[in-house]
């Protein structure tokens, strides 16, 4: 799952099992991942029942930073996520609320790219 948020952008995925076979997934575990360090500190910041787990730092993955949490606690993360929209403009949001330029350049690219969709086909 890929959500962008008003604090960031992450992707979620079920953690990979440690315990065995490091190509299978723990489905009662996620893995919230991160390209910013800050996007998941403000996440943290937000949500601080995440502040328990520790934020990894492997620079050479795809998503650099992330977290493992159990599934019913981002369960209730996104939950709220939902329950506090209030505005009519993510992006306007997005940048009062976290004042990363960076990423709301990306944003609008994003939505660019997925304007796309809703053109005709050829």
């Amino acid at each position: 799952m890929w959500l962008f948020t008003q604090y960031g952008f992450y992707s979620v995925v079920c953690a990979r099992d440690l315990e065995g076979d490091p190509s299978r997934v723990d489905p009662n575990m996620l893995m919230v991942r991160a390209r910013s360090r800050r996007h998941i500190e403000s996440l943290q910041k937000r949500f601080p029942q995440l502040a328990s787990s520790p934020i990894g730092d492997t620079p050479n993955t795809d998503y650099r930073f992330r977290l493992v949490v159990p599934k019913p606690m981002w369960v209730e993360v996104a939950q709220e996520l939902a329950s506090e929209l209030d505005y009519g403009n993510f992006k306007d949001r997005a940048l009062s609320q976290s004042g990363d330029e960076r990423y709301v350049d990306a944003l609008h690219d994003v939505w660019e790219v997925m304007e796309r969709l809703q053109r005709p086909s050829r």
